[in-house]
């Protein structure tokens, strides 16, 4: 039988309870009726569980609505509307006044470096656990993190043990890198730049929509994406795309979405959240659409060239309902870092508050994002090592925070050689349009998008 990962309701039911265990609702009942039917729990790293299971069908839809139906003890903390989201920020930014500083397009371009460098450093660790990631950094002689992580050096019974991802090891090591290999956390802030490219900043999330569908095909899509990719197939409208059986609502792909928002509306937090609040709620909700915000809002204040890396963070803070769920894991993360000089002990003891959720949420994630870039305060190398150094999702951690610092550091030159260099200006996309392009070239195609009235 043909499995399509991330869509088989029997493999999303494991899913969507974890889900409400992260969110509190009581969904004791549900599970007890799932566990009596043979029904899996969730797959830890992969879109599928290790057996196809299609006689669970019929139950798992059933109980997948029966879930969606449960009530949500955040709620009215949790907003999903913009409007809303607006009205429990009591900080929300005001509009910019002023012209965009000078020097937009290096600070962009140290950006679209960045966040290559960034995301390039945490694919081959991507979906092992933080021993495993530590272990390899040390067996190598790099710990703490300050370089590409090398197969050269590694006991082989180790890399038996934690072997990197598979299908990032041929070209992500120190040894195999040869320009930027594809990544959808590169192909979404090119989806991003066509999108605005084709409808300028008034774009809806139908446009957003029918982007996906002219563009990507679905087996290019994951989790979130790929359930509003199937809903939209199914006839279903956005936003509610993004909560028709969809355990991943809440996780972090439309924060890695969000960069070219806020690298569009430089200065202008507020303009930016907007802009990625109409892509985020294709696919996702709550914590999930706050994620892209608070990314978006950080990397447009970045972009302002007015601020650091601090000033950056708390404008990303200010767009996000304070008493959700991921304001507080960022102002904790922010907190710990200030507090914390080690930086091992910091990402401990974010992993103990907030290892009960998946790798892939939106939550812990955040939290380890905002430490991160705090811990560096402002320096390019601490930053993308910092946020890949603490696991979760490392490859999508490692391009914001290289975003965030290139932007702050201002102009390409800036960005230490040994990240930049084994780029070659070149990145592989199934995006085609951009395939092959160059990071100079993307720079000059989003500064036409920042200054577009």
């Amino acid at each position: 039988m043909v499995r399509v990962t991330w869509v088989q309701p029997e493999d999303l039911v494991g899913h969507e309870l974890r889900q409400a265990a992260e969110d509190g609702r009581d969904a004791r009942k549900i599970a007890a009726r799932w566990a009596a039917a043979g029904g899996d729990p969730a797959p830890t790293a992969a879109g599928a569980s290790a057996a196809p299971r299609p006689e669970l069908r019929p139950l798992a839809e059933e109980l997948l609505d029966a879930l969606a139906a449960l009530p949500r003890p955040h709620a009215a903390d949790e907003p999903t509307a913009l409007g809303a989201i607006r009205a429990a920020c009591p900080g929300w930014p005001g509009s910019p006044g002023g012209p965009v500083r000078p020097g937009l397009y290096d600070r962009l371009h140290a950006a679209w470096l960045g966040r290559a460098a960034g995301c390039l450093l945490g694919k081959p660790v991507e979906k092992l656990p933080l021993d495993a990631i530590r272990a390899l950094g040390r067996a190598a002689g790099n710990w703490p993190l300050d370089g590409w992580f090398t197969a050269r050096g590694v006991p082989p019974e180790l890399l038996a043990a934690h072997p990197w991802n598979r299908r990032s090891a041929a070209t992500s090591l120190a040894e195999t890198i040869d320009g930027m290999p594809e990544d959808d956390d590169l192909d979404f802030p090119l989806l991003g730049l066509l999108l605005l490219r084709r409808h300028g900043r008034a774009f809806t999330t139908a446009d957003v929509a029918r982007l996906w569908l002219d563009e990507r095909p679905a087996g290019r899509l994951f989790t979130a994406e790929r359930i509003a990719y199937r809903n939209l197939l199914d006839g279903v409208e956005p936003p509610l795309t993004a909560v028709r059986r969809n355990p991943f609502r809440e996780w972090i792909g439309a924060a890695i979405r969000a960069d070219v928002h806020g690298w569009t509306r430089p200065g202008d937090p507020a303009g930016a959240a907007a802009q990625a609040h109409r892509d985020a709620v294709l696919s996702h909700t709550g914590n999930g659409v706050y994620g892209a915000l608070f990314t978006a809002a950080t990397v447009a204040a970045a972009a302002g060239g007015t601020t650091d890396v601090h000033g950056a963070l708390a404008a990303g803070l200010s767009v996000v309902p304070p008493r959700s769920r991921l304001a507080e894991a960022v102002r904790y993360g922010i907190a710990t870092a200030r507090a914390v000089p080690a930086l091992d002990t910091v990402v401990d003891r974010l992993h103990a508050r907030y290892g009960g959720y998946h790798w892939v949420h939106a939550v812990p994630n955040a939290a380890l994002l905002a430490a991160a870039l705090t811990h560096a305060d402002g320096d390019f190398t601490r930053s993308v090592c910092a946020a890949v150094s603490g696991g979760w999702d490392t490859d999508s951690n490692g391009a914001t925070a290289g975003s965030v610092a290139g932007l702050l550091a201002g102009h390409p030159d800036r960005l230490p050689a040994r990240w930049t260099a084994p780029l070659r200006n070149r990145l592989t996309t199934s995006v085609a349009s951009f395939d092959g392009t160059g990071f100079d070239t993307l720079a000059r195609l989003t500064l036409l998008e920042a200054v577009r009235p």
